[in-house]
């Protein structure tokens, strides 16, 4: 892979005043596209993200690997009760979580996020996250973005270089889980759900028109809107929804309990196909990183599959005031992150690598205890050049932290979405980028 960075970096470097012209178009484009985050158009470098073809079977064997485990553990949680309490979810998500399966696909859509040594192809699980699982529209703007660019051209010309597709993708992989629906009908129409507060997402837009452009019918609607009358979940259109394909995370839709009603009931009754269920929340709440290490999750698991997550999932339990004392946490504050059991967007997340004083460290560890925080250790990030000439003309080379993210459609990786930053840690609440990803092979 430093071969083709290396090349790239030279023609930068040896075409710089052309680099600058043409990172404004790269910048005047992004500006007027679609990829945008609650409002704010999305930040990127000059240079993409780059994998070779090696690296990208590796990623599709790490994912569908895991993807076996985390169908395993939600069939357990299914189905014993002992296992369940390892979670502690509330009595209402577990009946919601309970509910019979009524397609066959347990986790329909997910993109799990890794932290990847290029150099020795290691890796550590970062998250899980389901159905709320995003930025597929980042990466087809910021592709078609870097097109833009004389350098990309150039790179052209000595490498072969093919994305993922993202959008028509996974309308196919989402039909091919509605047909096994217990309740299927032929032309199913589609709704696409959350909590939008009046801000639709361009993704949704473009979600909407891929479905559109495969010969369905499809709504975008604020969840709490539905209405739920003679066994029929309607739009606020009136049109009846016959699937649904949800990006309101769990979480939110329990905080909401009493304003999405309508959703809830015609998910219980099986009058809407609910893509994903709530089935999902098993493995996107965090808690699942301590359950994966336990005792009763080993005793399900074949031998290649325990080695698997001892060697890939951090260490993580819940942080209490034994787990504190057990390893020194407030006095080894590198060592370690913490982070809510059930969250998103890095909301609530702290590591101690991050510039933390000792004494905020401490007074954040201290503060969480017994307060359905997880205690993670602490994994450090692979670390590559590139160049803001994007944003400023004197910009120099720096190293930028990375995080892989590996979409998930009905069990098959379907892409991969990358993420930099200039801090350790990879997030909105700090200085987390994307970058547009490629496949490179020499010609």
């Amino acid at each position: 892979m430093q071969k083709a960075e290396e090349f790239y970096k030279k023609l930068v470097d040896d075409n710089f005043v052309e680099s600058l012209q043409s990172a404004k178009k790269q910048q005047e484009y992004i500006k007027t596209s679609t990829a945008r985050y609650h409002g704010y158009f999305v930040h990127t470098l000059y240079m993409p993200k780059m994998f070779t073809e090696e690296m990208a079977a590796y990623f599709k064997k790490a994912a569908e690997s895991m993807y076996k485990i985390l169908e395993k553990v939600i069939h357990e949680y299914q189905t014993n009760a002992e296992y369940r309490k390892l979670f502690g979810f509330d009595e209402k998500l577990e009946k919601l979580i309970l509910r019979p399966n009524h397609y066959e696909c347990a986790l329909p859509i997910a993109r799990i996020d890794i932290f990847f040594n290029e150099d020795d192809f290691s890796f550590k699980f970062c998250e899980f996250n389901a159905d709320g699982s995003s930025a597929m529209n980042e990466d087809k703007e910021l592709n078609q973005a870097i097109r833009l660019t004389s350098t990309f051209d150039k790179f052209t010309e000595k490498y072969n270089v093919r994305t993922y597709e993202l959008f028509n993708s996974w309308v196919k992989a989402f039909m091919d889980i509605y047909r096994t629906y217990d309740r299927a009908v032929e032309n199913p129409h589609i709704a696409i759900v959350d909590f939008f507060g009046g801000d639709i997402s361009r993704e949704f837009t473009a979600f909407q028109k891929a479905f559109e452009d495969s010969g369905l019918t499809c709504e975008i609607c604020e969840i709490t809107d539905l209405s739920y009358e003679n066994g029929k979940l309607l739009s606020p259109s009136g049109k009846q929804i016959n699937a649904i394909y949800r990006r309101a995370v769990t979480c939110d839709i329990m905080r909401n309990y009493d304003k999405v009603q309508p959703f809830i009931k015609a998910a219980e009754n099986n009058d809407v196909c609910l893509i994903g269920d709530f089935k999902t929340q098993v493995i996107h709440n965090k808690i699942v990183f301590k359950v994966l290490h336990d005792d009763m999750t080993s005793a399900f698991l074949t031998d290649e599959e325990k080695q698997y997550v001892k060697d890939h999932i951090p260490y993580t339990a819940s942080l209490t005031q034994e787990e504190i004392d057990k390893h020194d946490v407030l006095n080894t504050k590198d060592k370690w992150v913490i982070k809510p059991e059930d969250s998103y967007a890095s909301k609530g997340v702290y590591a101690g690598v991050e510039g933390m004083s000792d004494h905020a460290w401490k007074e954040e560890v201290l503060s969480n205890v017994d307060n359905h925080y997880l205690l993670q250790e602490y994994c450090t990030p692979y670390a590559t050049w590139n160049i803001d000439i994007t944003h400023d003309e004197n910009a120099k080379y720096k190293k930028y932290s990375n995080i892989t993210g590996m979409y998930m459609y009905n069990g098959k990786l379907a892409g991969l979405y990358s993420r930099i930053a200039k801090n350790s840690i990879i997030s909105t609440q700090y200085s987390e980028m994307s970058l547009p990803t490629i496949v490179v092979s020499e010609k």
